[in-house]
């Protein structure tokens, strides 16, 4: 596959292009606003010129990868693409009326393919004339330098391509897991309680946002709190992931969405992006200092991280990906310090179980319901 369509020039977009470019692929890039391709093209000639600075990579190898990008008016522009990838914004309908248009437009050897975080590869598919050719590819942000991508074939994707596509990423110098189509997939499914649970602790007045980071950091090794990787990722962003999931699993009260995070939204404070999150990234304002509290910090670490090993149980239970790729895809896609199930195991499944059933009797809540595995992992 040497020619690749890419819809959508933002962030993630312009990231998977010059990954495909670093490999030597030619990339057909098309964004309905011309004067996003534009503006990312040209970030793109600012990061890789800094890249040359640093000697990371050569003038040529610079000059090579912006050669092989092509900015296109048209999706008409695509008719000799091999793969096609979408990335643009997470609405399902959307998605299909440009799918609709693609397949319409390259040629029936074509691969059609999503960067959704979320949204049901089946479902995307489910009108395309020949789903079968249609599959998940979830890069991770910034697709450059983040390793992981989940491949997730739908129930009417043809066998063998999930396959075919991870050679593909593992060319592209990526590391390839393949998942169920399932909400969330592998990361965004059993990341849900990083981020819920922190929510909940803040929301309940147990600790503060800050007191919670440094929990996670200090007793976790985690590179960043919850909170502070909620501002980075974008606070509208990851609600909106998680109320895909919630309503993806019927309205499972594992996922249910926080309100705290619901008003951040509406009040477009929504992290790094606009200068105010959970955190103020003004160049005059101060991080503020988490007041230490050894006891309550074993309490939010312990809560935290057994509703994530919980998760990663009963992903495994379900078989949503191999033991292997579900340790992979929370290491190397949202950085966790150790694999989950590992992480089980070294705590004692038997603490993760108690603790959970603490949590159950105090709240009455599903939200903390066990996985059958737990307690015989």
């Amino acid at each position: 596959m040497k020619n690749i369509g890419i819809i959508g020039s933002g962030t993630m977009g312009i990231g998977i292009a010059q990954v495909a470019a670093s490999s030597g692929c030619k990339v057909y890039l098309f964004d309905a606003n011309i004067a996003q391709t534009e503006k990312s093209l040209g970030a793109l000639r600012s990061t890789l010129a800094k890249l040359v600075n640093k000697q990371k990579i050569t003038r040529e190898e610079s000059d090579g990868i912006i050669g092989r990008i092509v900015s296109c008016v048209s999706l008409s522009e695509f008719k000799n693409c091999d793969l096609v990838i979408e990335a643009i914004i997470e609405n399902a309908e959307i998605k299909k009326k440009v799918f609709a248009e693609v397949e319409a437009t390259v040629s029936e050897n074509c691969i059609i393919s999503s960067n959704t975080s979320s949204i049901s590869i089946t479902s995307l598919s489910a009108d395309l004339q020949h789903p079968e050719r249609f599959i998940g590819i979830h890069f991770f942000n910034p697709a450059p330098l983040m390793p992981l991508v989940e491949i997730i074939p739908g129930l009417l994707t043809k066998k063998k391509l999930d396959f075919e596509i991870s050679e593909l990423m593992k060319f592209w110098k990526k590391i390839p897991v393949i998942a169920k189509d399932i909400p969330g997939f592998i990361v965004n499914r059993i990341a849900r309680p990083f981020y819920g649970e922190a929510l909940r602790i803040v929301e309940e007045n147990i600790a503060t946002p800050e007191q919670v980071d440094d929990a996670m950091r200090t007793l976790g090794n985690f590179r960043m709190g919850p909170f502070e990787l909620m501002d980075l990722i974008g606070i509208d962003v990851n609600f909106a992931v998680t109320t895909t999931v919630y309503k993806d699993y019927f309205h499972d009260p594992k996922y249910k969405p926080s309100l705290l995070q619901q008003r951040m939204s509406e009040a477009r404070l929504l992290g790094k992006k606009t200068g105010k999150g959970f955190y103020d990234y003004a160049e005059s304002a101060a991080k503020p200092e988490p007041l230490k509290d050894e006891k309550l910090y074993k309490e939010v670490f312990m809560r935290i991280i057994s509703m994530l090993i919980n998760e990663a149980v009963e992903a495994k239970r379900l078989k949503i990906a191999s033991d292997e790729d579900l340790e992979m895809a929370m290491q190397k896609g949202v950085n966790y310090p150790k694999g989950l199930l590992a992480w089980g195991a070294e705590i004692g499944y038997d603490k993760v179980s108690d603790t959970l059933h603490n949590l159950y009797d105090k709240y009455q809540e599903e939200r903390y319901r066990q996985s059958p595995a737990l307690q015989k992992a």
